[in-house]
């Protein structure tokens, strides 16, 4: 595992294109045809602070069964069931090659390197796939849509941005103390 990781940083232009990539069709195809499923109102995928019941009710009626069948198929079992991986390892390989621009985190045993990029973005990871699942349950059974499922699936949300963010802040940390050594 720990050679994977460590040969992600040869791939770091490569994955960040396909992730900037996949990123543009997920986001065409909800701009521009998932929210008019449902009359004009965001995915909660792209709900960053979350959502309440009621809001999250008002989107599920306004898919209907066949929107929300649309959804599960051409986002959820195609698109953001790559997308979290892709993204994750994309984080992982920026990571890496932003780190080792610093004679600090270059002087790490590369082992240590791979733990650290991988305990970074596996929180990210394991809550992005968590939250598709909650939102899948609730989009395939509307009877699932109780109080406490819509505030798990809105914490999910909330996580996956909060942790997405983490490893996004300490690659531009690495950056930033990269610049200022130049």
């Amino acid at each position: 595992m720990v050679e994977f990781v460590l040969g992600l940083q040869r791939h770091a232009a490569a994955l960040c294109i396909a992730t900037a990539c996949l990123f543009l069709a997920m986001t065409g195809l909800e701009f521009l045809y998932f929210q008019q499923l449902s009359g004009g109102l965001p995915s909660l995928d792209l709900r960053f602070f979350g959502f309440t019941p009621d809001e999250a009710m008002v989107w599920l009626t306004a898919l209907g069964r066949r929107g929300s069948e649309i959804i599960i198929v051409w986002h959820y079992l195609t698109f953001d069931l790559v997308f979290p991986a892709l993204f994750s390892l994309a984080l992982m390989s920026l990571l890496l090659v932003s780190g080792n621009a610093l004679p600090r985190f270059a002087a790490v045993p590369e082992r240590m390197q791979a733990v650290f990029a991988l305990v970074l973005v596996l929180p990210y990871t394991l809550c992005d796939y968590a939250q598709n699942i909650a939102v899948v349950r609730l989009l395939s059974d509307f009877l699932s849509a109780n109080p406490d499922s819509l505030a798990f699936a809105s914490t999910l949300i909330v996580c996956k941005f909060v942790f997405g963010v983490i490893p996004v802040i300490v690659i531009a940390a690495f950056l930033l103390a990269g610049r200022k050594r130049q």
